[in-house]
């Protein structure tokens, strides 16, 4: 059995939240409001989440967690682009589709040949995921994206004189991918080597709160990291190439 917590506990348990306020009023950095504002949309979104997934779960209809999943990675698409500064109509579509077709092959590839299941679409492990992958992805995209078009921007004369010296696009290109997705995948490739030692991961945590063996919260960890990072590196490659396809003429240069 899990132990509850009640809704006073909850209530009390917030108040922690009064550390990081007062630290941030005392040193004048205007995210005290910022701060409110997340923790309330956090508890409102949290609550609405939790009443849909109940139905959800108990309705159980393939092509309802199939219509919500892609209502989440539309949702992630519409928050990369307000991130990102790009141009939505450049980027929607390569997002969607980069997103949403990573996220089902590796999703797909977990659910059925590692877990077994009969019925991949089942609410209680599509939907969460799926979340999971879409969460990922997402910040993972936000930091690649704004990287490589940002560095593009300002070091365009560089890339210029790369192709003026014979280097194709993707070789011109190739120096500001790299720097994109260092920087997007390295905090991970950090919290991986540590992770047991330094820090022991939620999903890991929630899995013994939960009831789990120790043995069997580890097996979910190690593959919660394996698909997140997997997802997250063919997702940036599909949205990279697809926005660069739109984002560029026959002639290599940036169109936005």
């Amino acid at each position: 059995m899990t132990l509850d917590i009640s809704w006073l506990s909850l209530c009390i348990g917030a108040l922690l939240l009064l550390i990081p306020l007062v630290a941030l009023h005392v040193l004048r950095t205007g995210l005290v409001r910022p701060l409110v504002v997340a923790s309330l949309r956090m508890v409102l979104q949290l609550l609405l989440i939790g009443v849909y997934l109940k139905y959800l779960f108990e309705w159980d209809l393939p092509w309802l967690n199939t219509l919500w999943v892609l209502i989440m990675a539309v949702i992630a698409t519409h928050t990369l682009g307000s991130r990102t500064h790009l141009p939505l109509r450049l980027v929607a579509v390569p997002a969607f589709v980069g997103m949403l077709v990573s996220g089902l092959l590796v999703g797909l590839f977990f659910l059925v040949p590692v877990l077994g299941l009969s019925n991949p679409f089942a609410a209680r492990y599509f939907i969460p995921i799926m979340g999971i992958l879409l969460g990922n992805m997402l910040g993972v995209n936000v930091i690649t994206l704004s990287t490589f078009y940002g560095n593009l921007k300002h070091q365009l004369p560089t890339y210029y004189y790369l192709l003026g010296n014979g280097a194709t696009r993707f070789e011109a290109l190739l120096p500001f991918l790299r720097d994109a997705v260092v920087k997007s995948f390295s905090p991970a490739i950090a919290n991986m080597a540590v992770m047991g030692i330094v820090a022991l991961p939620g999903t890991m945590i929630g899995q013994i709160l939960g009831g789990s063996q120790p043995d069997v919260a580890i097996k979910y960890q190690m593959m919660i990291v394996i698909i997140t990072t997997s997802a997250s590196m063919l997702s940036v490659i599909a949205t990279l190439w697809l926005t660069i396809n739109r984002m560029f003429d026959g002639y290599g240069r940036p169109t936005a």
